[in-house]
């Protein structure tokens, strides 16, 4: 089934590599909120985000939990690969929601895996000792005293963690409440600078279907803010679907942007194999193209209809994913061609790193701001350097607040893939 940002199925899918280390994850556990707190939205000024100082140069970029697991990618990867002097923020995808509060996705991964003094980001194995902090959020502690211009972001939700959130627009006071203490816990406060939201979708489908109304999202983002304040960061991911009646329309993203500090847009997986038998088609295209199998379904057209909604272009991210989508049984080079189902990947079907693609698949051709390629019977689309250089001069252009991508780990060792959106971005 077609469906906008359909990597979020694959990746967030990715999310089952937990459940398969069952051993080393312990259970999900949520910090409930006080059965005595009621806090109240203080007014819209009170509550609405400071206004963005000018930072078009913004690099951010997703840490996902399970890369930790089956991809070994871990915190120090970031440092050795040149790319941490390169991000701004980090976004550490994902925690949970349950019950309609923010809860741990992950505890193994995210503070109790032991990091040996050859894993660990300053040389230093981590602690038996009660009450220490492990795992990936010790490493991020230690990341960011190495590199003290990076801020972290928790981010919750994602495409498999999404059903809680319409719990949670029920109370959203109470689900801000339970966010923050989340975040702020002591023994990881000095972590975090902040939450993002990656809410698939409000009003909306997506694993699961969402009812909770055009408001929903708007409410919540407030609550968010009013509870973590102007001196934390608030962001969300949000859609990319700019067709006529799509999922742009079925929130209300503008009436929210003045609560958060940035959205960031999922540019990515307009198109893919989870329409099996294609017609292939850039998953990341930056503009429209004659034959695009469906109008609104490229980065310009998202861009451009947030903005003529009113959020500001300054609160706009560009989204880059670190990826290729791909078919098998392709025989037709350019893009339109029929296919028979998913190309294979190392992880998942129809998915592949661009370390992997640059070289098992090297591109052939570019459409509509992005590349492709036709090796064999197989037919894939990822973003290169040098595309990224073009998406990143579309976002100066814009005036766009930078740009983001999913995910660390498929880039290159020597983190090709980020150099080119530093360096394009400014």
């Amino acid at each position: 089934m077609s469906r906008p940002e359909g990597r979020r199925a694959g990746r967030r899918a990715r999310a089952s590599i937990i459940t398969a280390t069952a051993l080393f994850v312990t259970t999900l556990t949520a910090l409930p909120a006080s059965a005595t707190v009621t806090p109240r939205l203080p007014s819209t000024t009170q509550a609405t985000a400071p206004a963005p100082a000018q930072a078009a140069n913004r690099v951010v970029g997703y840490f996902a939990q399970w890369g930790v697991y089956q991809r070994n990618y871990h915190v120090k990867n970031i440092d050795t690969s040149g790319s941490a002097a390169k991000l701004t923020h980090i976004n550490y995808a994902f925690g949970n929601v349950q019950n309609g509060q923010c809860a741990v996705g992950d505890s193994y991964a995210d503070y109790d895996r032991f990091y040996q003094a050859s894993e660990s980001v300053d040389g230093q194995p981590d602690s038996w000792d009660a009450g220490a902090l492990r795992g990936s959020f010790n490493q991020l502690r230690k990341l960011k005293a190495k590199y003290p211009h990076l801020k972290v972001l928790w981010s919750f939700g994602g495409w498999t963690w999404s059903g809680g959130f319409g719990q949670a627009a029920a109370n959203p006071a109470a689900f801000a409440e339970s966010c923050y203490r989340l975040v702020e816990d002591p023994r990881w406060a000095d972590v975090f600078d902040g939450i993002d939201i990656d809410w698939e979708y409000p009003n909306a489908c997506g694993l699961t279907c969402d009812t909770s109304g055009p408001g929903a999202f708007r409410d919540l983002m407030a609550a968010l803010r009013s509870r973590f304040g102007p001196g934390n960061l608030v962001t969300a991911a949000i859609t990319a679907d700019a067709g006529a009646g799509g999922k742009i329309d079925a929130a209300d993203y503008a009436g929210a942007a003045q609560y958060v500090d940035w959205y960031l847009p999922m540019t990515y997986d307009f198109f893919g194999a989870f329409d099996a038998d294609g017609p292939t088609a850039p998953h990341s295209p930056l503009y429209s193209y004659d034959g695009i199998p469906r109008q609104g379904f490229d980065s310009d057209a998202a861009i451009q209809k947030l903005k003529a909604k009113g959020v500001p272009a300054s609160k706009l991210m560009l989204g880059i994913g670190f990826y290729g989508r791909g078919w098998r049984g392709v025989t037709q080079s350019a893009p339109g061609g029929a296919a028979t189902g998913p190309a294979p990947g190392t992880y998942e079907a129809g998915v592949e790193d661009y370390k992997v693609l640059k070289t098992s698949c090297p591109a052939t051709g570019t459409i509509a701001g992005t590349a492709y390629a036709h090796c064999g019977d197989q037919w894939w689309s990822y973003d290169t350097p040098a595309t990224i250089g073009g998406k990143m001069a579309y976002a100066r252009d814009q005036g766009l607040g930078g740009a983001f991508f999913w995910e660390l780990s498929g880039d290159t060792s020597g983190g090709e893939l980020i150099t080119a959106m530093r360096n394009g971005i400014g």
